[in-house]
C-alpha cells in the first residue's frame, strides 16, 4: 500500500504524527520543529472544546464535527484548527448560514443542502473494499440518506444511491435488484412503518444497516415506530441505528467495508 499501513486487516492512510516522525528520522525536520508541530497532541484545548487531533491515529480519520447545538463561531474555530493540520473536514447537521461563513475562511468546502453536511477532502482516505448501496423507502427519507452518503464518500467508499423504492411499490425495489446484489453492504433508510430493511435483508446475503427516520404521521412517534419495527426485524443480518442517524450508518458501513 502506498503511503499507508495496515492495522490487522484494516488499511489506514499515514497520519500527521507518522509524517512528522518520519521527517525527523530522515533529517527533514528538527526535533524543535516537530515539537511545535505536535504540541497540541493528543488534543487541543480551545476552552469550549477539546479538539481531538489524536483521533486520526486511533480511528483512521480526523475528528468529525457535529454542528447541531454549537454556535457558528465554535464550529468555525474547530474547523479551522482541523484544517490547519492539513486534515480533511466533515461537519454534520450544518445550517446554511454557517456554510456561508466557513466557505469564506476555508475555501473549497462543499455543502450538501439535503444532508446538511459541509466537507473538504484534503487527504485521500484508504479505499473501501467494495460498494456501499444506500436505499431509501421514500423521497422524504433522502436527507438522512444524504448524510450517510457524504460520510461514506469522505471515508473512502464507492457509494451508490437508490431512492424511493419502499414497500408502497415493491416492484420499484425489484427493478433495482441487479445493483443491490452488487453491494458489499447496504444502508436502508425508512420512516413510516420501517419495513424496508427487513424486505431487503430477506433478499440479499450481505449486512444491512437499518436507519429509522422521523418521517410519518402521528402514531409514528417521530421515528419510534420505525425504530421498533427494525429492532424486531425477522431476517438475520440487520443492524439498527438511532433515529435519523445517517452519519452513524455511514461510519459503521465504512468500518465494515474496510475490513
Amino acid at each position: 500500500m502506498v503511503n499507508g499501513r495496515l492495522y490487522g486487516k484494516i488499511p489506514f492512510m499515514k497520519t500527521e504524527l507518522e509524517e512528522v516522525l518520519e521527517k525527523v528520522s530522515l533529517g527533514q525536520m528538527s526535533p524543535g520543529e516537530a515539537f511545535d508541530k505536535l504540541k497540541d497532541y493528543p488534543y487541543q484545548d480551545l476552552g469550549f472544546a477539546k479538539v481531538d487531533h489524536h483521533r486520526e491515529v486511533r480511528k483512521g480519520f480526523p475528528e468529525i464535527i457535529y454542528g447541531q447545538g454549537k454556535t457558528d463561531g465554535q464550529i468555525l474555530k474547530i474547523a479551522q484548527e482541523i484544517c490547519k493540520r492539513g486534515n480533511s473536514l466533515l461537519i454534520t447537521r450544518a445550517r446554511p448560514q454557517i456554510y456561508q461563513k466557513i466557505r469564506r475562511k476555508i475555501p473549497g468546502c462543499l455543502y450538501n443542502s439535503l444532508g446538511k453536511t459541509i466537507c473538504l477532502r484534503k487527504k485521500r482516505p484508504a479505499p473501501g473494499k467494495g460498494r456501499i448501496v444506500i436505499i431509501t423507502a421514500g423521497t422524504s427519507d433522502i436527507p438522512v440518506a444524504e448524510e450517510a452518503f457524504v460520510t461514506c464518500e469522505m471515508l473512502g467508499n464507492e457509494t451508490e444511491r437508490i431512492y424511493d423504492v419502499g414497500v408502497a411499490g415493491l416492484h420499484r425495489l425489484i427493478g433495482e435488484m441487479d445493483k443491490i446484489r452488487k453491494a458489499r453492504l447496504i444502508i436502508a433508510v425508512a420512516g413510516m412503518e420501517g419495513a424496508l430493511p427487513s424486505v431487503v435483508a430477506g433478499l440479499v446475503n450481505v449486512p444491512v444497516i437499518a436507519v429509522p427516520t422521523s418521517v410519518g404521521y402521528g402514531a409514528s412517534f417521530q421515528g419510534i415506530s420505525a425504530l421498533l419495527a427494525m429492532l424486531n426485524s425477522c431476517p438475520g443480518g440487520v443492524a439498527v441505528m438511532n433515529i435519523d442517524n445517517g452519519f452513524g450508518a455511514g461510519y459503521l458501513a465504512s468500518l465494515i467495508n474496510h475490513l
